[in-house]
């Protein structure tokens, strides 16, 4: 079936007077979803870094591109299957790692429900180090669909090798590690109310399930949460350097992407250190203000990455940017905001809706305009909009 056909579904539904439940399009769902959010929660996912001008870019950049139609190339099938470091996955989309997921949603185990909307939709999901359950646990979830691991490196090296290690043995496919976030950006909106999650608590898991982490405490989690969240700011942000990508390399035997990549130089020094893959982003604009647009770094990334896999997020918000961001050269595109948004619109049924159209809106905008495969989709299919 292709993903297109989810318009059927809905227009065959309609026919019994059975209309969506959920909303169709990223202004809808934001809407909504900041009504059924708590403000603290909602603002923490919403916001960006300072003005959040950067965060705008991200958004507006993909409106500078327009895609070329071609006509008499239609086809009724379309491919946009990927092999991504030997995974066959069935579309080139997958869910981002956002660290308060776990907290979006109505029952606070929103990371064990986008686990079970990639199992019922085969789009991976990027499992950040911030969860409400154990990575294991929501590993277990996913099914047969592959999760990857996201590590935010502490700056202990045991709890570090524990984490990824706890990462292998859960079964995910690989690790990517972020490397703009040892320090936390300027973040008005969470600052005007002195809100970080982390530090009531929330979001925690990973290290108050690590034997590492809970050997550090004089009291395990569960009867002093206070002295927990104390250990884990001392050692959460480690400000790495290239001299560490050896080491990180040493971790694992899995895929290792380096995540926050947008310089090509960076991208050519990373390749030389080992890593499997590059990630070009820049946080959806969280964590500086005043960059270029992740869009905008894109291009330069693929061109230094030479056929190593890039993978890209920062302002998805529409099947049609997904289209763009792999025709500027994307090995695969990840969604950040619209999906925790569904998320707490309508749990797992919320996720997989939004999953479902973006991708329907991927595939169809590649079929009205006449290119049938993900290879059709390249550069020069685009054109600058003035």
């Amino acid at each position: 079936m292709a993903f297109g056909d989810y318009q059927f579904e809905i227009y065959l539904q309609g026919l019994s007077g059975v209309v969506p439940k959920w909303p169709m399009t990223f202004a809808e769902w934001e809407a909504k979803a900041e009504a059924a959010m708590p403000p603290w929660v909602y603002s923490y996912v919403a916001g960006g870094a300072g003005d959040e001008h950067t965060q705008r870019l991200n958004r507006s950049a993909f409106d500078t591109w327009g895609l070329i139609p071609r006509m008499f190339r239609a086809s009724r099938e379309r491919d946009l299957s990927i092999d991504l470091f030997g995974l066959k996955l069935a579309s080139p989309v997958f869910m981002a790692p956002i660290g308060v997921l776990g907290i979006c949603s109505q029952d606070h185990h929103g990371d064990l429900a986008a686990a079970r909307a990639a199992a019922r939709t085969g789009v991976p999901l990027v499992v950040s180090t911030l969860t409400q359950d154990p990575l294991e646990d929501v590993a277990a979830e996913l099914g047969d669909t592959p999760g990857f691991f996201q590590l935010y490196t502490p700056t202990d090296r045991d709890l570090a090798a524990s984490l990824v290690h706890r990462a292998e043995a859960a079964g995910y496919k690989g690790i990517i590690v972020t490397l703009d976030t040892w320090v936390t950006g300027w973040r008005p909106r969470d600052l005007s109310t002195s809100n970080f999650p982390q530090l009531r608590g929330y979001c925690l898991a990973n290290y108050t399930s690590d034997p590492v982490f809970r050997a550090k405490l004089a009291q395990p989690p569960e009867e002093n949460m206070q002295a927990a969240v104390l250990q884990f700011v001392s050692v959460f942000g480690n400000p790495l350097t290239w001299d560490d990508l050896p080491w990180l390399r040493s971790l694992t035997d899995l895929p290792l992407i380096v995540k926050g990549i947008c310089h090509p130089d960076d991208v050519r020094r990373a390749k030389d250190g080992g890593v499997d893959g590059i990630y070009c982003s820049n946080h959806g604009g969280r964590q500086a203000n005043g960059g270029l647009a992740a869009l905008d770094c894109l291009p330069d990334v693929v061109a230094a990455a030479d056929g190593l896999p890039v993978l890209f997020d920062s302002g998805i918000r529409s099947g049609a940017d997904i289209v763009k961001a792999l025709a500027l050269g994307a090995t695969a595109v990840g969604i950040g905001r619209p999906y925790p948004y569904g998320l707490a619109l309508g749990g797992v049924d919320g996720v997989v809706h939004v999953l479902r159209t973006l991708l329907a809106e991927a595939d169809l905008t590649m079929a009205v305009d006449g290119y049938p495969t993900l290879a059709d989709l390249t550069p020069d299919t685009l054109r600058r909009v003035r």
